[in-house]
C-alpha cells in the first residue's frame, strides 16, 4: 500500500465533477481544471470594505457555476472581475461599507461606468481582458436582475441590457511550424521516445535484480531501484540511509552529474533513481508531440485521456477526447499504418502510430497509477521529487519540464513563438490544403464560427481563399467559357449529315433552324437560348449578344462576319473609355474570342463584309446598358 505523505493521489478523474460548495463566509466552487483534476476556486467578501457587494456578485457566481458546470479557468475569470470591480469601489465610491445592488445609494450604476472607463488603461493596448472583465461583471448583474427576490436599484437595468461600453479588442492568433521544423520536432520526439522507454526497460530490469537494501546494502544502485520499484522504503527513508558525500562509492557518484554540490547529491542522487522508473514532466513532453501530430488535436485534449478513453482494436485504437473549455466529447477512430512484411531495425522516419504510442505510455504510467491509487490509468502521469516525498500528478506546466524546456534541452528552435499550440495550427493547415479550403471538412471536430475566429488566418485563410477562387473560376470556365464554335462554309454544309450534327449535339431541326436564322441571337448563333449558362433554366439568355463569345451554346457562322467585326468595333471604343484593368476584367475573353474567330475569316471575306456593312446599313443590336457602360 502507497505510504503516507508519499504522493498526492486519489485525485478525481476528468469525468467527475464535484457540486459547488458554500462555506461560511467564503464563497467557493470546486470544479475540473485543464488537467482534469478538481481545483477549488474561493472568493472571500470580508476581504473588501464593500463586503456586502462583493458577497451579492459571489453568491450569484456560486449558483452559475453551479447550473452551468462552468470549468475553474472560467471560475477564475469571474472571481478575477468580481476582485476587480469591488477593488474599484474601494477605492472610488464613498462609504463604500454601504455600496449594494439593492441600494440607490452609492451609486453602483456610476461606479461601472467608471470602472470600465478606467479599465482599459490598466491593461496593454488592444487587450481582450477589459472587455471580458466588464462582461463578466454584467452576466452577474443581469442573473441577479432577472431574480425577482433580488432587487437591484438605479439604472444598472439600462447597462445590462445596453451596450458594453468596452471594445472586445483583439488577439494575435498563433501561426503554424514551418514544415521543416514541424519535421524536426517530430523526429526529435520520436527518439527521445525510443530513448524514454529503454531507460525506463533498463531501470525496472536493474530494479528487479536487485534486493532489499537493508539486506544488500544501501551503496548497490540495483538495490535502491528495487526499494523504489517494490515501494518497501520511501524516498525520505532512502536518504536517510544514503552514505554522506565523502563516504558515498564510486558506484553512486557516478550516477550524479559532473559539478554537483554535496549538500545536493542525495537530493540528486534520488531524483536519478526516481526517473528510471518512472516518467517525469519533460519526459511526457515528446509523447505530447507525437499523439497531438498523430490526432490533430488541442493540448489539453491529448493530456487529458485516460484508459477508460481508448479502446484498442485489431486494427487501431478509437479515442474519446474531452475539451472541457467547449464542453464537448467527441470520438474518432486512428488505424495502424500497414507494416512491410520485414521489420526495420532503424527505420527512415517515425512511425506515428496512436494505437502503439498510448499502449507504451500506459505501460510505463500503470505502475505509477497503482502506487497512487489512481484509476483509471492517465496516459500523462508524472513523478517528482520536489522535497524528500514522492509525488505522483497529472503532467503539469512546471518550471523545467515545459515544451519550451524540452525543446532547449534538445538544443531544438523554430521560427516564430515556441508554442506547442502551434502544432495544432498546422494540423489544420494540412486538412485545408488536403480538403481544398471546404471549411465543414476542415472544422470537424469543432463549430465553423470557432474555426473562423481561431483557424482561419496566416496560412490556412490564403489556401481557403486561393480554392475558394479557383472553384469559382473553375465553375464559371466549365459553365461558360468553352467559347464558341466557330464554323468554315464546310462545315456548315455538313450539318445536314447525321453525323455532324449528333456530334455537336444538334438535332436536325435545330439545324434547320441554325440555318434559317432563327437562333441568331445578334453577333452569332445560339444552340440553346433558353438554355443559357448565364441564367435560369428556362429563362431566355439574360446577356445576350454582349457576352455570346464567352459562351459554349455560341456557333458563329460565316454569315456572323459582319456582326463580328461590328462587335469588335464596339470593343475598340470600350477599350478607350475603359481603364485597361477594367476592361481586361469584363470584355478580355470576349477581345480574345472575337479576335480569333475574324482571323478564321480570309482576307477577301473580310472586306466583303465590310462592304455589306456599308451598303446595307447594318448596326449592332446591343442593350441600351452596353452604351452607357464607363469606368466607375
Amino acid at each position: 500500500m502507497p505510504r503516507r505523505g508519499e504522493h498526492k493521489g486519489d485525485f478525481p478523474t476528468s469525468s467527475s465533477r464535484l457540486p459547488a460548495q458554500r462555506r461560511v463566509g467564503v464563497r467557493e466552487v470546486v470544479a475540473p481544471d485543464g488537467n482534469g483534476e478538481m481545483a477549488p476556486v474561493a472568493l472571500d467578501p470580508t476581504a473588501f470594505e464593500c463586503e456586502t457587494l462583493a458577497a451579492e456578485l459571489a453568491d450569484e457566481w456560486v449558483e452559475l457555476a453551479a447550473a452551468a458546470g462552468l470549468h475553474a479557468g472560467t471560475n477564475r475569470q469571474y472571481r478575477r472581475a468580481i476582485r476587480a470591480f469591488c477593488e474599484h469601489v474601494d477605492a472610488t465610491v464613498p462609504r463604500p461599507r454601504r455600496a449594494s445592488l439593492a441600494h440607490a445609494e452609492p451609486d453602483l450604476h456610476h461606479a461601472v461606468t467608471e470602472w470600465i472607463r478606467v479599465l482599459p488603461a490598466e491593461h496593454k493596448a488592444g487587450s481582450r481582458t477589459p472587455a471580458w472583465l466588464a462582461g463578466k461583471l454584467r452576466i452577474l448583474i443581469g442573473r441577479r436582475i432577472e431574480h425577482h427576490e433580488r432587487p437591484v436599484a438605479g439604472h444598472l437595468h439600462g447597462w445590462v441590457d445596453g451596450s458594453l461600453g468596452l471594445r472586445r479588442g483583439q488577439s494575435q492568433e498563433l501561426d503554424e511550424f514551418t514544415r521543416s521544423d514541424k519535421k524536426r520536432l517530430v523526429q526529435r520526439a520520436w527518439v527521445d521516445h525510443l530513448a524514454i522507454e529503454a531507460r525506463i526497460r533498463r531501470g525496472w530490469e536493474l530494479a528487479a535484480s536487485g534486493t532489499d537494501p537493508a539486506k544488500g546494502g544501501w551503496s548497490e544502485p540495483a538495490n535502491l531501484l528495487w526499494a523504489l520499484a517494490s515501494d518497501a522504503w520511501t524516498c525520505g527513508e532512502i536518504s536517510q540511509h544514503l552514505p554522506v558525500w565523502s563516504d558515498m562509492p564510486d558506484s553512486l557518484r557516478g550516477l550524479l552529474p559532473q559539478g554537483i554540490a554535496p549538500v545536493g547529491a542525495k537530493r540528486a542522487l534520488l531524483r536519478f533513481l526516481v526517473r528510471q522508473l518512472f516518467l517525469s514532466n519533460l519526459d511526457l513532453q515528446p509523447y505530447r508531440v507525437l499523439l497531438m501530430v498523430i490526432t490533430g488535436r488541442a493540448p489539453e485534449e491529448v493530456t487529458l485521456l485516460t484508459e477508460d478513453d481508448v479502446e484498442f482494436g485489431p486494427d487501431g485504437v478509437l479515442i474519446d477526447f474531452s475539451k472541457w473549455r467547449a464542453h464537448s466529447h467527441t470520438r474518432q477512430a486512428f488505424s495502424t499504418p500497414r507494416m512491410d512484411t520485414t521489420p526495420i531495425l532503424h527505420p527512415s522516419k517515425p512511425r506515428l502510430d496512436a494505437s502503439e504510442i498510448i499502449r507504451r505510455l500506459l505501460d510505463m504510467n500503470r505502475p505509477l497509477a497503482e502506487r497512487a491509487g489512481i484509476s483509471p490509468v492517465p496516459l500523462f502521469l508524472r513523478a517528482s521529487l520536489p522535497a524528500s516525498s514522492l509525488s505522483i500528478s497529472r503532467m503539469d506546466r512546471v518550471v523545467g519540464g515545459t515544451f519550451r524546456d524540452w525543446m532547449k534541452v534538445h538544443d531544438l528552435s523554430a521560427d516564430g513563438a515556441v508554442d506547442i499550440r502551434r502544432l495544432r495550427k498546422s494540423g489544420k493547415v494540412e486538412k485545408a490544403i488536403a480538403f481544398k479550403g471546404r471549411v465543414s471538412d476542415i472544422a470537424d471536430d469543432h463549430s465553423v464560427e470557432t474555426f473562423h475566429s481561431h483557424y482561419a488566418h496566416g496560412t490556412t485563410l490564403r489556401v481557403i481563399a486561393g480554392n475558394v477562387i479557383t472553384a469559382a473560376q473553375q465553375s464559371w470556365f466549365t459553365q461558360a467559357l468553352d467559347g464558341p464554335l466557330v464554323l468554315t462554309e464546310e462545315a456548315e454544309a455538313s450539318l445536314h449529315e447525321p453525323g455532324t450534327a449528333v456530334a455537336l449535339g444538334l438535332s436536325l431541326d435545330d439545324v434547320e433552324q441554325l440555318r434559317a436564322g432563327q437562333l441568331d441571337m445578334g453577333v452569332s448563333s445560339c444552340r440553346d437560348p433558353l438554355d443559357s449558362p448565364y441564367g435560369r433554366p428556362g429563362q431566355l439568355c439574360p446577356v445576350a449578344p454582349t457576352r455570346c463569345l464567352e459562351c459554349r451554346n455560341a456557333f458563329v457562322l460565316p454569315s456572323n462576319l459582319p456582326q463580328l467585326l461590328l462587335f469588335s468595333a464596339h470593343l475598340d471604343q470600350l477599350q478607350l473609355r475603359l481603364s485597361p484593368q477594367h476592361f481586361h476584367a469584363l470584355w478580355g475573353q470576349s477581345r480574345v474570342n472575337v479576335t480569333e474567330a475574324i482571323k478564321a475569316r480570309t482576307d477577301a471575306e473580310i472586306t466583303l463584309a465590310h462592304q455589306q456593312i456599308t451598303d446595307q446599313g447594318l448596326t449592332l443590336p446591343l442593350p441600351l446598358a452596353a452604351h452607357v457602360e464607363f469606368d466607375a
